[in-house]
């Protein structure tokens, strides 16, 4: 395996000091009390905010508490349940085809291991780092949703753009203590300073170390 250049193991080494101070308290944001909960709501987080998200399963987890349950509700039900998400049909089935394998395979409990979790449909590898970290507190591997994708070339720490080889880049320089957090504070990061457009560089604490890969001059926000 290829060793990162020093300059780079230095600059992510001062990122992670910077997110512990910046979010010492960084999560994830998903409601949920047990690991088939996180993994509903991981599913149906994908072009959807946690927010919204939060919202839905606060009615949804109280229909369906268990994977009989998704496994045996009308799909046009599940349908309407979880529609204000986005491509709700879609999430539908793979949350119902999830539970079932769940039930046949498993007792009807979410697995603990990357192997098993990929098999389910609905679950890559973003959404099994989520259930394995937070749920498990298992550290497999590195969240790379949009928010990560997009600051870890920001920063400067990956030139890749599949979320595959960019999880491998993070992992190569954040020790394997530091991968469940390191994920959670690039989201929060992300999702509070360093948007898409309009980052707001003058007001975040990772200025000074941020070579500010693909934002221009008119970007920022004051």
């Amino acid at each position: 395996m290829k060793r990162p250049a020093a300059d780079i193991e230095t600059r992510a080494r001062r990122i992670l000091q910077g997110l512990r101070r910046l979010y010492p308290d960084a999560r994830c944001e998903l409601d949920f009390k047990t690991p088939l909960e996180l993994l509903v709501a991981t599913i149906l987080s994908a072009q959807c905010t946690d927010k919204r998200v939060n919202l839905v399963t606060r009615t949804l987890f109280k229909k369906c508490r268990g994977a009989r349950d998704y496994a045996r509700i009308d799909l046009s039900e599940l349908e309407g349940l979880i529609r204000s998400t986005g491509f709700y049909r879609a999430k539908a089935r793979s949350i119902q085809e999830a539970a079932k394998a769940l039930v046949v395979e498993h007792g009807g409990r979410v697995p603990d291991t990357m192997e098993e979790l990929l098999k389910l449909r609905g679950v890559a590898r973003k959404t099994a780092n989520v259930i394995l970290g937070t749920a498990f507190g298992k550290a497999c591997g590195i969240v790379v949703d949009t928010h990560v994708k997009r600051l870890s070339y920001r920063l400067g720490l990956s030139d890749e753009t599949d979320p595959e080889k960019i999880e491998r880049d993070l992992m190569r320089l954040v020790a394997k203590s530091d991968w469940i957090f390191f994920g959670h504070s690039l989201v929060w990061h992300g999702r509070r300073v360093c948007f898409a457009r309009g980052p707001l560089c003058p007001q975040c604490g990772l200025n000074a170390i941020c070579p500010k890969r693909g934002v221009g001059a008119g970007d920022h926000l004051i």
